[in-house]
């Protein structure tokens, strides 16, 4: 899966990002979700690779890249803090200027990588999320009964952590079958397969916990110290139709709130998990907007 591709440990910003990249034309980084890895991209890379050079990392406490352990303000999953990790790795790999799509937490990233590098970023899609601060300030019963995981994994370490382990397959596979997804037939055997290798384990179950404590913690304090910044590059949301981010948000007028030009953007015929869900219209998307 995704052999075509160079794979590559590349040392950034303190930890070792795991990549797979190749392709030609135009940078364009691809940035994957929780619960899963670089792999989300498989049923679209090959087609993509034909109009641009993609790098597809997988995010520190993610996959095979490093997966250090949290500390008291959970710095080391901050969005800024991962989000320099593209940074550099995309300079390592020699791309000083680069369009990015992130999915989930990916495009949590990305908005971060949009902000805090406003010079190197060209063009910017997040796939199915609004704005975090968003998110958490209009939560709601409903909502928090949908999303319970943006409350369970935040609370102290061991809890979450020694409540997932005991049944880590369990519970990851809950998570890909749900969110409006109807079940996990949507998912290649194989790539299904890589999720679980990546996922269950103690240290990788710790990171993506840490990855959402500092989304309610140092992550809402850097977005409201920079309540004024607005995303100078073109955006485009997606979201999936039978998702929850759709249902319960409003992606297009939440990020023009986050941007200074039009975003754009509509529902898929998906869940959450669009890339391989809805490969397909998300495709067309992606060659409608970047540009190669």
């Amino acid at each position: 899966m995704l052999d075509a591709f160079r794979r590559e440990q590349v040392d950034v910003n303190g930890v070792t990002i795991h990549v797979r990249h190749g392709g030609s034309g135009p940078a364009l980084l691809l940035l994957h979700g929780f619960p899963q890895t670089h792999v989300i991209w498989h049923k679209l890379a090959d087609r993509l690779a034909q109009r641009f050079t993609l790098v597809m990392p997988d995010l520190r406490g993610y996959g095979d890249s490093s997966k250090p352990p949290g500390d008291a303000r959970h710095m080391q999953y901050a969005k800024r803090t991962m989000a320099r990790d593209m940074a550099e790795l995309m300079t390592a790999l020699g791309h000083e200027r680069f369009q990015v799509c992130g999915h989930d937490r990916g495009a949590r990233v990305a908005h971060r990588l949009a902000l805090d590098h406003t010079d190197r970023v060209d063009r910017l899609m997040v796939v199915d999320i609004s704005p975090t601060r968003t998110m958490y300030e209009a939560t709601d019963m409903r909502f928090a009964t949908l999303y319970y995981h943006w409350f369970l994994l935040i609370q102290p370490a061991p809890v979450p952590e020694t409540l997932i382990g005991n049944s880590a397959a369990f519970y990851l596979n809950t998570i890909l079958g749900g969110w409006g997804s109807q079940g996990l037939d949507y998912i290649d055997p194989e790539a299904r397969a890589e999720y679980e290798r990546c996922f269950c384990t103690p240290e990788a179950i710790h990171g993506a916990c840490e990855d959402y404590r500092a989304a309610a913690t140092i992550d809402l304090e850097h977005d409201r110290d920079d309540d004024n910044m607005k995303i100078r590059c073109p955006t485009r949301v997606v979201w999936g139709e039978r998702g929850i981010v759709g249902r319960y948000f409003k992606p297009l007028q939440d990020w023009q709130e986050k941007c200074e030009q039009p975003v754009t953007g509509k529902a898929l015929p998906a869940g959450h998990f669009i890339p391989e869900e809805a490969p397909e219209p998300l495709l067309a998307e992606m060659l409608d907007f970047f540009q190669a």
